[in-house]
């Protein structure tokens, strides 16, 4: 796989999850792939939310292997 398709798969998954993080104030975006593992930025509220490494293991990382099953990780940038 190309890695503009993988890239697509993953801006895919990223638009699915990403209503729910709008509707508690937060956002996220993707910063990279490189070697299987996706570099996102959590913006807004998921910024200093005590659960956001939850957010990204359940829901983020869920979410872009169903799109993206060679995807081993995904890991948050902090700004």
């Amino acid at each position: 796989m190309e890695a503009i398709e993988l890239q697509q798969l993953v801006e895919k998954a990223l638009a699915e999850i990403r209503p729910f993080l709008e509707s508690d104030g937060g956002d996220i975006s993707l910063i990279s792939i490189e070697n299987n593992t996706v570099k996102v930025q959590l913006h807004g509220a998921c910024v200093g939310c005590s659960v956001n490494q939850m957010t990204l293991k359940s829901g983020v990382e869920m979410t872009i292997k169903k799109y993206a099953p060679q995807i081993t990780e995904v890991i948050n940038i902090e700004a």
